[in-house]
C-alpha cells in the first residue's frame, strides 16, 4: 500500500501565531510542513527566507519541505539546509544544470526535489529524474496562494509517475496548487503520493485541524 503524505503549506497560516499553527498541524496528523519560498523575481510575490525556516525548525517536529521558487537557487541551498530544511526542491526553469543542483542539495544532507511549472514539459526534468528524491508537479502557476486547480496537470502527474516507475525510482511524487477535497483524489488516482494544501487546511470552515483531518481521511480511503 502506498504511504500517502499531507504537507500543509505554511504560507497560508497565521504568521502572528506560527507556533500555535505548527502545533495544530502536528496534533491533527499532518506529515510534512511545506515552505513556499518566493523571491519576487522568479515569481511575482515575495515570502520568506532561511531565517524563517530557522525559526520554524525550533518549533516544528515535522519535516520541513522547502520549495524554492527563486532564481539561482544554488546560491541559497546551503543556507536553507543549515536553517533546518529536510527537503529542498528547485525549479527546472531556474537551473541551467539541474542534475548538478540536485547533487548540491544532496551534498548538504537534504532530500533533493525537482519541480516544473504547468507550461513546462516533463522532459525538462528527465536528466535529473534518476537522482531526485522528490518530484513536485505544480497544478497552478506558482507565485500566489489560493489559485484554481489546473486540470490539465493531471496528465503531467500521470506522465511523471510512468517515468518514475520505468526508472524503478522510489522518489516521492508531490502535487501543489489548488489541492482540496475535490482535486486531491484526482491526483491520487494518477500516482501522486504527497499533497500540498494551503487554503483547504487553513481556511477550512471548521478550522485548520478539521482541514487536515478531512484531507487525511481521503488519503486513507
Amino acid at each position: 500500500m502506498t504511504d500517502y503524505l499531507l504537507a500543509p503549506s505554511i504560507i497560508a497560516a497565521d504568521f502572528a501565531h506560527i507556533a500555535d499553527e505548527v502545533a495544530m498541524l502536528e496534533s491533527a496528523g499532518a506529515d510534512w510542513i511545506h515552505v513556499d519560498v518566493m523571491d519576487g523575481h522568479f515569481v511575482p510575490d515575495i515570502t520568506i527566507g532561511p531565517l524563517f525556516v530557522k525559526s520554524l525548525r525550533k518549533v516544528a517536529k515535522l519535516p520541513l519541505d522547502a520549495h524554492l521558487m527563486i532564481s539561482e537557487p544554488q546560491k541559497y541551498i546551503p543556507a536553507f539546509a543549515a536553517a533546518g530544511a529536510d527537503s529542498i526542491t528547485v525549479h527546472a526553469e531556474a537551473c541551467a544544470d539541474l542534475p548538478s543542483v540536485v547533487a548540491q542539495i544532496k551534498s548538504c544532507g537534504c532530500l533533493a526535489g525537482v519541480t516544473l511549472n504547468p507550461a513546462t514539459p516533463t522532459s525538462a526534468i528527465d536528466a535529473a529524474l534518476p537522482l531526485a528524491d522528490l518530484v513536485l508537479v505544480m497544478s497552478v502557476v506558482p507565485g500566489f496562494s489560493g489559485q484554481k486547480f489546473m486540470p490539465e496537470t493531471i496528465r503531467k502527474v500521470e506522465e511523471i509517475r510512468a517515468k518514475l516507475n520505468a526508472l524503478r525510482s522510489k522518489a516521492r511524487l508531490e502535487v501543489d496548487g489548488g489541492i482540496n477535497a475535490e482535486t486531491l483524489p484526482l491526483m491520487k488516482n494518477v500516482g501522486a503520493d504527497v499533497f500540498v494544501a494551503g487554503s483547504a487546511v487553513f481556511a477550512h470552515p471548521q478550522g485548520g485541524a478539521a482541514g487536515v483531518k478531512t484531507l487525511k481521511a481521503l488519503l486513507s480511503s
